[in-house]
């Protein structure tokens, strides 16, 4: 009996490690895009604003993707006869989308809002990591509901003043344990019951 309890022991801890594990999460994972988009050159180097090209974060559920005028606004003047950048000016020519691919990929049965976490404030690099140093970019975070959860349990650690929503070099160490506190009733967050409420994630 001291076997069984220790190998359901060994076999629970193996299968909550493997759940977890980049391999089922696609943690770290980085996605092959049909043009290979730097955020670390145009983020990191050319201090581009995150809502010059997802122009809806603030203000609707998804950041969303920008057009390929707005790629097209730079390089039509910079690298504009790259054959590298051709699929972008195809893309132009066309008047047809890149198809780019997802990387963050929430199921179908998860509702989540970006407007309502950035008027919350919290950051950009606090969910999707440092995007500036991206070359690639990939997943930080494994979007498994735990990792909601401890936010939503616990939100005052992890918002920041609103005017630092798209700072990547903000610390959580800028602000106190009282400033987030003040945050939190600053921004009416509402309680953890409500934030672990079953229908505040699954509607």
């Amino acid at each position: 009996m001291i076997v069984a309890v220790v190998l359901g022991g060994v076999a629970f801890y193996a299968y909550t490690q493997i759940a977890r594990s980049a391999y089922i999460t696609g943690k770290f994972l980085e996605i092959q895009q049909p043009v290979q988009f730097s955020h670390k050159h145009h983020v990191g180097d050319d201090g581009i604003d995150c809502r010059y090209c997802h122009s809806t974060v603030e203000t609707t559920a998804t950041a969303g993707m920008p057009p390929t005028q707005t790629c097209m606004n730079c390089h039509s003047q910079i690298w504009a006869d790259s054959p590298y950048l051709e699929p972008v000016r195809a893309s132009f020519r066309e008047n047809k989308p890149i198809e780019w691919e997802r990387v963050h990929d929430l199921p179908e049965y998860v509702y989540f809002n970006h407007s309502i976490h950035v008027a919350k404030g919290v950051g950009c690099s606090t969910c999707h990591g440092p995007i500036d140093e991206m070359p690639a970019v990939y997943q930080e975070n494994t979007l498994q509901m735990e990792w909601c959860l401890s936010c939503h349990r616990e939100p005052e650690r992890y918002i920041r003043p609103k005017s630092e929503v798209f700072n990547m070099k903000w610390q959580d160490s800028d602000l106190s344990p009282a400033q987030r506190i003040d945050l939190k009733k600053q921004y009416n967050i509402r309680q953890t019951e409500m934030l672990t409420s079953c229908s505040t994630c699954h509607r």
